[in-house]
C-alpha cells in the first residue's frame, strides 16, 4: 500500500476529492498555506493499493492545473522601468511513500 499526500489549491480540492470518491477512493484533508504567495491549500492524504496508484495520480493531475500570474512591480535600479514578476500558481505537489501498515479502528472499521 502507498500513502499519497497531494497539496492542491483550495479552489481545486473539492474537484479532486469528488473525482477520487467517484473512482472509489477516499481522502482526508487539512488546510495549509505555503508557496511564494502563501496561497491557501489543502493537503489530501489518500491510502492507495499499489495497483491503483497510477489511477489516483492521473486523477490528481487531471483535476489540478497551474497558471501564470503577475505579481508586484519591481525595479532593478531607480532609473530602470518597473517590471512585473511572473509566478506559477495552482497545480499540485504530490508525495508518495510506502505504507508499512494500515488499520481502521472503531467507526472507521465498521465495528
Amino acid at each position: 500500500m502507498k500513502m499519497v499526500m497531494a497539496v492542491v489549491p483550495r479552489e481545486e480540492a473539492n474537484e479532486v476529492i469528488a473525482e477520487l470518491v467517484a473512482a472509489g477512493h477516499t481522502a482526508t484533508f487539512v488546510e495549509s498555506k505555503g508557496g511564494a504567495l502563501r496561497q491557501s491549500s489543502q493537503a489530501l492524504f489518500i491510502v492507495v493499493r499499489d495497483p491503483d496508484l497510477d489511477q489516483v495520480l492521473d486523477t490528481i493531475s487531471r483535476s489540478c492545473r497551474s497558471a501564470l500570474t503577475l505579481t508586484g512591480e519591481e525595479a532593478a535600479a531607480p532609473e530602470a522601468a518597473p517590471t512585473r514578476q511572473n509566478t506559477v500558481v495552482g497545480g499540485a505537489v504530490v508525495f508518495v511513500w510506502e505504507l508499512e501498515r494500515f488499520e481502521r479502528f472503531g467507526a472507521y472499521g465498521g465495528d
